[in-house]
């Protein structure tokens, strides 16, 4: 009997179940439609190689990582037309992550299809984030 592949939300986000790990967020990427999958193996590479003890998990359908207890620096989440990478102290980086949010130190990164980006610049944000104070989530 095989599992029934993963619900599509609006904007063809995965739904994962909560849980803490690489798993959860090896089926939410599994679960990313079309050419998003390769985005985000690509961006969980390069976080993995970046933080190589990061922890990871998955609340309200969306991957976070974080180091020590609980506290995330990045997350990202399938929108219809983009990947919306969340950087929670997004403020403190160099440069700035363009996109606003309404929470206070909160920039977004927009990947678009088909999914080409800076990863130099990816890459440079992930490690200023790591060690900045993140976000208990």
């Amino acid at each position: 009997m095989s599992e029934k592949p993963p619900v599509l939300l609006s904007g063809g986000n995965p739904q994962i179940a909560k849980g803490d790990g690489d798993a959860p967020v090896q089926a939410y990427i599994a679960a990313m439609p079309g050419w998003k999958q390769g985005v985000g193996q690509k961006l969980d590479a390069i976080i993995t190689s970046v933080v190589p003890d990061v922890a990871k998990k998955v609340r309200w359908n969306t991957p976070f990582y974080g180091v020590g207890d609980g506290i995330s620096f990045v997350a990202f989440h399938c929108m219809t037309r983009y990947i919306k990478v969340t950087f929670f102290k997004g403020t403190d980086l160099t440069p700035v992550p363009k996109h606003t949010s309404k929470q206070f130190g909160v920039r977004y990164f927009h990947i678009d299809e088909p999914g080409a980006f800076d990863e130099a610049q990816f890459t440079n944000w992930v490690k200023q984030a790591s060690v900045l104070p993140g976000e208990k989530i």
